[in-house]
């Protein structure tokens, strides 16, 4: 299909993909903090909790991409 592999669309949407979801999930939470008038720490609050999971997803790549796994 279109001259790629299954290995290369997955490999694409593991990196562009998720990392737009991710980007928009941002939003989201930013959109969140603004709707409820959280304020400075509450912002901040915000997107350490929410994005927190995001954090360790990252890690996962960049601990693979050092090692070379």
């Amino acid at each position: 299909m279109l001259g790629i592999s299954e290995e290369q669309l997955t490999q694409f949407g593991m990196t562009f993909g998720i990392a737009g979801f991710m980007l928009f999930m941002l939003f989201i939470i930013g959109e969140l903090a603004w709707k409820s008038k959280a304020g400075k720490t509450g912002t901040f609050i915000l997107f350490f909790v929410l994005a927190f999971g995001m954090i360790g997803f990252v890690a996962k790549i960049i601990i693979q991409k050092l090692w070379g796994i």
